[in-house]
């Protein structure tokens, strides 16, 4: 087993050896100092995570699903990330899962021993029908987590697409993976505390992953979330934002599309570019893939 004080992230910050002895202006500058390193680190790993987002797009369109397994901290912002999809981009919530060590009573209160166990996350994911064509992506800062390795093993068992995203690059989970996606924004402002920098660059890898994969799986038109679940009032007013972006229209013409096709932006932007009824629409767009870009070129 490895030794904590071996471990990247447990390793003490010169930096912050006397933070307790600070103002509270200069703790918060110094915190934020700190802060600013770890988009560099994430920029430092770019190409792992456009081979990634590639692997997981290919997947997807495939008819796999993209899984999230982590705990505490990563495994909530797995979570964060999976359930932020469906609003955003309609998409079907079996598409984008997250599974946490010690399941729901974990998202909200440590849960002792779970991410321990290793065989914990095999029988997770069995549990979930983790199949060979879905896409497991492994998140552990520390990169040791056996719960996290458990179920990239079962994973890899079956051929499945197997990621990682940890800030300690080497680490056993960086090496089980087919893509390791590993970021080092240097130790934390508090020794051990991974929910600070460490977390911060996992949520910005989320980010990228579901967002990139997203964006080819052409959800997206320009930068406009085009496929958005227009499910309370702001998302409403949202979709006729959207629609009038996109084709330069006025809002009594956005709106009245949007009501013919059931408020699918995706749908009334088509129609009203291409002059088209919504049903006609749906054709165009089912023949693209989806992609608003193909019709409009065709």
């Amino acid at each position: 087993m490895v030794e904590l004080q071996k471990i990247a992230t447990e390793q003490r910050n010169p930096n912050t050896t006397h933070i307790d002895t600070l103002s509270t202006l200069e703790m918060v500058r110094l915190i934020n100092q700190e802060d600013q390193k770890v988009a560099l680190a994430v920029a430092q790993v770019a190409p792992e995570i456009a081979r990634a987002i590639d692997v997981i797009t290919r997947q997807l369109s495939q008819g796999g699903r993209l899984f999230y397994a982590g705990c505490g901290t990563s495994g909530r912002l797995g979570i964060l990330d999976a359930v932020e999809c469906p609003p955003t981009y309609s998409t079907d919530p079996e598409l984008v899962q997250a599974i946490i060590a010690g399941g729901y009573p974990a998202i909200f209160r440590a849960v002792e021993g779970a991410e321990d166990d290793f065989d914990l996350g095999r029988r997770d994911l069995q549990e979930r029908g983790f199949a060979p064509q879905d896409v497991l992506v492994g998140l552990a800062a520390s990169g040791r987590t056996p719960y996290v390795l458990g179920a990239m093993s079962y994973a890899r068992e079956l051929g499945a697409a197997v990621i990682a995203v940890t800030c300690c690059p080497g680490s056993e989970v960086d090496r089980m993976a087919d893509i390791g996606i590993a970021p080092n924004p240097g130790p934390e402002v508090i020794t051990g505390s991974t929910r600070m920098k460490s977390g911060t660059a996992q949520k910005m890898v989320l980010n990228m992953l579901s967002t990139g994969t997203m964006i080819k799986l052409g959800k997206v038109y320009g930068n406009l979330m085009v496929d958005v679940k227009p499910s309370n009032e702001k998302l409403i007013r949202r979709c006729v934002t959207i629609v009038r972006e996109a084709v330069g229209c006025e809002e009594d013409q956005a709106v009245s599309a949007l009501e013919a096709c059931g408020y699918r932006p995706k749908v009334a932007i088509v129609m009203l570019l291409k002059k088209i009824d919504a049903e006609q629409a749906r054709e165009l767009l089912e023949q693209a893939q989806g992609r608003i870009a193909r019709v409009v070129e065709g």
